[in-house]
């Protein structure tokens, strides 16, 4: 299947949307459940290297398949350079938050990345947020304490590394929601990829590399094949339906995050953890709620009267 790598919408379709943002789930869902496996032997620093370094091939065939290198030239690459910074710090504090607590554990505190959105919709993209929105922030935020509980097993520097990285997402979010008017899935991802891959190249000549076995080695590609694979798929499922219908639809990563957990090393997640997620989700459900009520009347304005 091609993807287009201009900005030109492709043609609507909610089911084919709700069919990329299911499989890009469970794509990212198999690259968490690996890069906990790998933090045991490598340093995060190099899993991101081959994350971002790898996940540069399905960019590149996807590209020459639309029409050659060309297509991803750019007139924002400092906005491109930014979104870089801003996702590769949340990339790295991810995966350490996946080295250090349980992968539904970890994955559950991420769920408040769309908390942060709508926080910073208002100062950030100039969108109203009403006291309803506010209360289902602020719901969902006592979720986030459910699960981390301050003093509790759960709390340590791996659930605020979540934490934070949840909010540097959020803020990558809208910074690719700006890209997008002109920037194509493809180029979004490419450049995301390409500045990941030389600060992590860097990082490694500082840092230090560590030898990995040719099945290691093998696992590190997979890492940055099926990620880069699964982002260029949630990019195009916003493109082609509705974020109402298939935002929902991304919570259902906590099904596969605790059967990989389960399976891989025996882990559950506990009760409180549970009944945070629950409230983390609920919140979130009642705010896309309430962002598709909002822009009902502006699409209503939208059709044009016969």
């Amino acid at each position: 299947m091609a993807y287009p790598t201009s900005a030109a919408a492709p043609a609507p379709s909610n089911a084919l949307g709700a069919a990329h943002v299911l499989a890009s789930i469970f794509l990212f869902a198999v690259m968490d459940a690996m890069v906990k496996w790998l933090t045991a032997a490598f340093p995060i620093h190099q899993i991101i290297f081959f994350r971002s370094c790898f996940a540069l091939v399905p960019c590149l065939v996807l590209a020459l398949q639309a029409g050659g290198l060309g297509s991803l030239r750019t007139e924002r690459l400092l906005t491109h350079v930014l979104r870089g910074i801003v996702g590769l710090v949340s990339m790295g504090l991810i995966f350490y938050a996946f080295s250090v607590m349980k992968l539904a554990d970890a994955a559950a505190i991420l769920f408040a990345g769309p908390l942060f959105l709508t926080a910073l919709a208002g100062p950030l993209l100039g969108e109203r947020v009403g006291i309803r929105r506010w209360s289902a922030v602020l719901a969902g935020f006592a979720g986030v304490l459910v699960i981390i509980q301050p003093g509790g097993d759960t709390f340590g520097y791996g659930a605020l590394a979540a934490l934070t990285a949840a909010g540097l997402y959020a803020l990558a979010m809208i910074m690719v929601r700006r890209l997008g008017a002109t920037e194509g899935a493809v180029a979004i991802t490419f450049y995301f990829s390409l500045f990941g891959t030389i600060a992590g190249a860097g990082l490694v000549a500082v840092l230090g590399w560590t030898p990995p076995t040719a099945e290691q080695f093998a696992l590190l590609v997979a890492v940055g094949l099926v990620g880069g694979i699964a982002q260029i798929f949630m990019s195009q499922a916003f493109r082609l339906a509705e974020a109402a219908v298939i935002s929902p639809l991304k919570y259902s990563s906590m099904i596969w995050v605790v059967l990989f957990g389960y399976a891989l090393w025996g882990e559950l997640p506990a009760a409180h953890v549970v009944v945070g997620v629950g409230i983390l989700i609920l919140s979130g459900l009642y705010i896309l709620h309430r962002e598709a009520r909002l822009a009902l009347p502006a699409r209503r304005r939208a059709v044009p009267l016969r």
